[in-house]
C-alpha cells in the first residue's frame, strides 16, 4: 500500500533527519541540566543551549540575549500579550489586533477583555491583508500593544510586517508579531521590521514539537513583558522552568538548516504549489483561492470547491493528509473564523480545503494528491447534480 501523502505542513512538519540526529545525544549521555553550573554535565548542556539560542537569533535578526525559549508559539503569544499588559500596569488598556489571528492571540485578548481591557479587532480586506490606514486610526493614546501575525496559518497570507512595525514605532506602541508560520520559510528580521516581540515555533519548520521562543527587543526596548511563570528566574527572568535541552538543540539545528536552504526551498515549493493549483483548476469547475496569491507563503494553497462539503471530501481521501483549517480548532463545527472574516459565506467556507506543501513534498506526491482530490470532488458532485 502507498504511504499517505502529507500535505498539511501548516499544521506541523516532519522533523528533518538532521535535526533528529543533533537531538539524540541529549536524550542519552549528554543529559545535563543547563542550570547546573557546578559540573561538566551542566556546562555541556548550557553550551548546547547557547549555541541554539545563537542560531535562532541569527535567523530572526536578533541578538542571542533577545531570545527566550518557551514551549511553543502559544506560550510565546500569551507571554507577550499578557506580559506586556501587566508590565504596562494598564489593566484597562487597549490592544489592537486582527480578526484573522490565530486563537493563541485572540483567546488571550478575550481573557484580558474579561478583566476590563479593551480591544480593537480589525477586519482584513477580502484578500486577507490589513488596511494600514485602518491600523493607524485604531492606535489611540490608551493602546498598549499591537499584535498582528506575519503569515496566516489557514490562508497563508503575508501581512506587511515592516510597514506595520514602522507605524507602531511612529506611534510609540509595542508591536508583537506571531511569526510561527513565517519563520524558516521566508526571511524574517525583527530589527529591520521594527518588531518588539515575536513568537516562534520549531515544529512549523521541520524541528521538534514542544519548543519555541519569544523574541524580546532589548535594544531601545519600549517594554519588557512580565513573566507569566515563576519559579527560578530562568531565561533572563522571563520564563522559569528547566529547559528542554534536546528540543532546544533541535530548534537551533532547524534554524541553521533554514538559514542555508530556505531560499532554495521556497522556490521549489512555490513551483509545486503552482503545479497543484493548475491541476485542480483545470479539472474542477467552481474553484476559488481564498486570500491573496501575491502575498502568500510559498507552500500554502487554500481553495474552495463550490457545492462540496470539505469534511465529506476529506473522508474520501484516506491517502492524502489535508485540513479544512487550523489544527488547533479542527474539532469545531463552526466555519473557519479566518474565512468568515474575509467575508466568505458559510457555504463557501465549509467547502474550503487547506493544502500545505513543504521541504519533503515531491512532484509525484503533488500529482497523486491532485488526481485524488479531483476524483473525490467529481464523485461528490455526481451525488448532488445541479450544484453548479
Amino acid at each position: 500500500m502507498r504511504k499517505p501523502v502529507y500535505l498539511d505542513y501548516q499544521a506541523t512538519t516532519p522533523v528533518d533527519p538532521r535535526v533528529l540526529e543533533a537531538m539524540l545525544p541529549f536524550f542519552g549521555e549528554r543529559f545535563g541540566n543547563p542550570a547546573s553550573r557546578g559540573h561538566a554535565f551542566g556546562w555541556e548542556a548550557e553550551k548546547a543551549v547557547e549555541l541554539a539560542r545563537k542560531r535562532v537569533a541569527e535567523l530572526a535578526g536578533a541578538a542571542p540575549r533577545e531570545i527566550v525559549f518557551t514551549s511553543g508559539a502559544t506560550e510565546s503569544d500569551n507571554l507577550a500579550i499578557k506580559g506586556v499588559m501587566e508590565a504596562c500596569g494598564a489593566p484597562l488598556g487597549r490592544i489592537v489586533t486582527m480578526a484573522t489571528e490565530h486563537l493563541a492571540v485572540l483567546d488571550p485578548v478575550r481573557r484580558l477583555q474579561q478583566s476590563g481591557a479593551e480591544a480593537s479587532v480589525l477586519p482584513p480586506g477580502r484578500d486577507g491583508l490589513l488596511d494600514l490606514a485602518m491600523l493607524r486610526e485604531a492606535i489611540r493614546p490608551d493602546t498598549v500593544l499591537v499584535s498582528v501575525m506575519a503569515a496566516n496559518n489557514e490562508i497563508g497570507v503575508l501581512q506587511p510586517v515592516r510597514e506595520i512595525g514602522a507605524i507602531c514605532r511612529e506611534k510609540g506602541v509595542p508591536f508583537h508579531c506571531d511569526a510561527a508560520q513565517a519563520f524558516g520559510k521566508i526571511p524574517v528580521d525583527a530589527a529591520q521590521d521594527n518588531i518588539d516581540l515575536m513568537s516562534l515555533s520549531a515544529h512549523k519548520m521541520c524541528g521538534p514539537k514542544g519548543v519555541g521562543a519569544l523574541y524580546v527587543r532589548r535594544r531601545n526596548a519600549r517594554v519588557l513583558p512580565r513573566a507569566q511563570m515563576d519559579g527560578g528566574g530562568h531565561e533572563f527572568g522571563m520564563r522559569s522552568g528547566t529547559l528542554n535541552v534536546p528540543a532546544i538543540v533541535g530548534f537551533g539545528e532547524a534554524c541553521a538548516i533554514c538559514a542555508r536552504e530556505m531560499a532554495d526551498d521556497a522556490v521549489r515549493v512555490r513551483a509545486l504549489r503552482g503545479r497543484l493549483q493548475a491541476s485542480l483548476e483545470s479539472a474542477i469547475a467552481g474553484t476559488a483561492v481564498n486570500g491573496s496569491m501575491e502575498h502568500r507563503l510559498p507552500g500554502n494553497l487554500n481553495m474552495s470547491f463550490a457545492g462540496v462539503d470539505a469534511e465529506a471530501l476529506l473522508t474520501l481521501l484516506p491517502g492524502v493528509a489535508l485540513s479544512t483549517g487550523s489544527a488547533c480548532s479542527s474539532a469545531s463545527p463552526e466555519p473557519s473564523h479566518v474565512l468568515r472574516a474575509l467575508g466568505i459565506g458559510a457555504p463557501a467556507a465549509r467547502s474550503s480545503v487547506r493544502f500545505g506543501l513543504g521541504r519533503f513534498t515531491t512532484g509525484d506526491e503533488v500529482d497523486y494528491a491532485a488526481a485524488q482530490v479531483i476524483a473525490a470532488v467529481l464523485k461528490l458532485r455526481s451525488l448532488a447534480p445541479g450544484v453548479l
